[in-house]
């Protein structure tokens, strides 16, 4: 890299004008504390509308900030409700079936997933702010769910894991409600996009390859959720074990459902060809197997779908003995991925219509809705991908398609649950098998290579680890490696010498703009991170070793590094030890006769330099607005001055 400039500062030359870096003023522990709790819990004001209210006004405003129905619902009309009502059709024909489906992934009975699509989207329907997610359950948490029971209790026909579901239930939407009361919601946010695409993968190829028992007719299948298991398991039933009749249907109806998403995949307007499609498979499958009696050739059939509405299940809940432990130990990690899919789904249609989602009012509607459900013999609901994405292109306009939606699966359990019995379970099979090919997102990964190979690797890492051991194993895999990734972030922050850019007073990275110049008898490195405990050793070692290198590289030079500059833009914050570094660093820089300078430190940073007596220590007279300030004041002759 180029040297530009080599005479030294006169006394008599004019200086551009340069401007002292201001001190904030100085505020007290209390307003410190008090911004850091805002800033932390309450980014959004929630508060600020209620000033200077009266006091039924803010009665009821707070009714609307708890129900937000009763916010939008003032401006609700026929052309609204049209919308609504299509849409809500649309979906409770496609969650009825995959409603039965998905029961046997939580090594439930059918009728409990339909008691959870009827009363929990009728509770988020009041409570939610989003318009488009469509409330059930999925098959992602209903996987985890079975697992982390059947980890409990192993004979999920007892009436034991019934209780420990609902139990479970309970305390994932205590969490949630925690979560969205306390405002804790960035908690999710530590579970990265990359892993989540990982980790929901490998929840599809394990749910899938689970379904091969339904779908190849297999009476003795594992537990285990694991890839070797499942195919173990599989092959070692191949001879005796499957059931020709039961492949037919189950290829068969696969093969319709694959064609009609793709035909909705290929033209946006025939969406609905794809949402019909499964409830089209029940009937005519259940209805081929009523008049040939298949069931008798070995064909496995649900056999029974309990009729009427949910009975209450609020003595069923463990409050205290054994199970009490367990109960809230998986009910806090379904709640956790069942809200971080519930957060994502509604962020995205929420952009796609240009309207605001209020993060901690979603996780009080989550919360209150599986507090309610747990207590009416549901299980974990969330918003469900695949029926929010057909509830969007169907043209829901409000919540109010929930309510459509429960008030048909209502009409299902009072009426039709009994016309289920002959429903092959290899036509469920293919249901859940369709539903999550759609999880696999290999463009996401495949862009995740190409921009950050850390965030392949924590994908990668989620996948491996759900179908190579289990789901909750790949889960702490992906948390794992998200939080690896913040300390690495934090522990090894960049930073970068600096060069000017010709004809300019602008600095920047060298790597980047191979053509900016460096200044003779000086070094500009910036730091890329606030300086905490963590990194601050680091910083000041990698400033060090940059200087060591340059000296190096510059020895053949005319002059040595007279001043390093510090270029502390990009630095928010500096604690005590990072203090202290920079202490040590000045120290270490006097004693080679270089002189530390410091261009542009934040409010924040310039009050604790001056708290420290730092900046007295540096001299005032060496701290900078711009790094142009500095090379004009201590440079070569003109070397600012463009």
């Amino acid at each position: 890299m180029a040297n530009i400039g080599s005479s030294s500062r006169r006394h008599g030359d004019t200086l551009p004008h340069i401007h002292k870096v201001g001190a904030p003023p100085k505020q007290t522990l209390f307003q410190e504390i008090k911004h850091s709790v805002v800033e932390t819990f309450f980014p959004d004001k929630p508060l600020e509308q209620f000033k200077g209210q009266t006091g039924s006004r803010k009665f009821h405003l707070g009714l609307q900030s708890l129900f937000p129905i009763f916010e939008w619902g003032r401006d609700y009309n026929l052309k609204k409700f049209r919308g609504d009502f299509i849409s809500g059709l649309t979906i409770a024909s496609l969650c009825i079936p995959q409603d039965i489906a998905y029961a046997k992934l939580a090594n439930l009975d059918p009728q409990y997933a339909l008691y959870t699509s009827f009363v929990c989207p009728l509770v988020y329907a009041f409570m939610g702010s989003s318009r488009d997610i469509a409330i059930g359950p999925v098959a992602v948490v209903s996987l985890l769910l079975g697992t982390l029971l059947t980890d409990e209790i192993s004979d999920f026909k007892s009436h034991e894991y019934l209780r420990l579901a609902f139990t479970a239930t309970f305390f994932a939407g205590v969490t949630q409600m925690a979560l969205g009361v306390l405002r804790l919601g960035f908690l999710i946010d530590f579970l990265s996009h990359a892993a989540i695409v990982g980790f929901m993968a490998g929840a599809a190829i394990t749910i899938a390859l689970q379904q091969l028992k339904g779908f190849l007719g297999i009476k003795t299948f594992t537990k285990k959720t694991d890839i070797v298991s499942v195919l173990h398991s599989v092959f070692d039933a191949a001879h005796h074990g499957w059931n020709w009749e039961t492949i037919v249907i189950g290829v068969s109806f696969l093969a319709f459902l694959l064609i009609t998403k793709y035909i909705a995949k290929k033209n946006k307007k025939l969406f609905w060809v794809a949402a019909i499609s499964p409830m089209i498979s029940v009937i005519v499958s259940t209805f081929f197997v009523y008049i040939t009696r298949a069931d008798k050739k070995g064909v496995a059939i649900v056999k029974h779908v309990k009729k009427g509405v949910n009975p209450s299940s609020a003595s069923e809940i463990f409050f205290s003995g054994k199970y009490l432990g367990p109960g809230i130990r998986v009910g806090v990690v379904a709640g956790m991925v069942a809200l971080t899919e519930a957060v994502a789904i509604g962020r995205t249609f929420a952009a796609m219509k240009d309207y605001s989602l209020d993060g901690n009012k979603e996780m009080m509607a989550m919360g209150a809705m599986n507090i309610i459900g747990s207590l009416t013999s549901c299980y974990v609901a969330t918003g469900s991908f695949s029926r929010s994405a057909v509830n969007y292109m169907a043209g829901c306009k409000t919540a109010v398609s929930n309510i459509v939606m429960s008030i048909v699966v209502l009409l299902t359990l009072l009426l039709i649950t009994p016309l289920f019995k002959y429903t092959p379970n290899a036509v469920l099979a293919s249901i859940i098998i369709a539903a999550v090919l759609g999880l696999v997102n290999i463009e996401a990964v495949i862009l995740l290579w190409k921009i950050d190979k850390f965030d392949f690797l924590a994908c990668m890492g989620a996948f491996f680890g759900v179908i190579f051991i289990s789901v909750e194993i790949g889960l702490l895999i992906a948390v794992a490696i998200s939080f690896a990734k913040i300390l690495l972030q934090v522990t090894r922050p960049r930073t970068a010498v600096l060069g000017r850019l010709p004809e300019t007073t602008v600095y920047r990275n060298i790597q980047q703009y191979p053509k900016a110049t460096q200044i003779n008898g000086m070094l500009i490195i910036r730091v890329d991170s606030a300086i905490y405990f963590s990194n601050s050793n680091y910083i000041k070692e990698r400033i060090l070793r940059w200087l060591a290198d340059e000296e190096a590289q510059r020895r053949s030079g005319s002059s040595r590094i007279e001043y390093l500059t510090v270029e502390m833009s990009p630095v928010t914050d500096i604690d005590t030890s990072g203090i202290h570094a920079f202490e040590e660093l000045y120290k270490t820089l006097q004693k080679r006769k270089i002189q530390l300078i410091l261009a542009n430190p934040g409010p924040i940073v310039m009050e604790k330099l001056h708290a420290s007596k730092l900046a007295d220590l540096i001299g005032e007279d060496k701290i900078f607005l711009t790094v142009a300030d500095a090379v004009s004041t201590f440079g070569p002759k003109g070397e600012a001055v463009v």
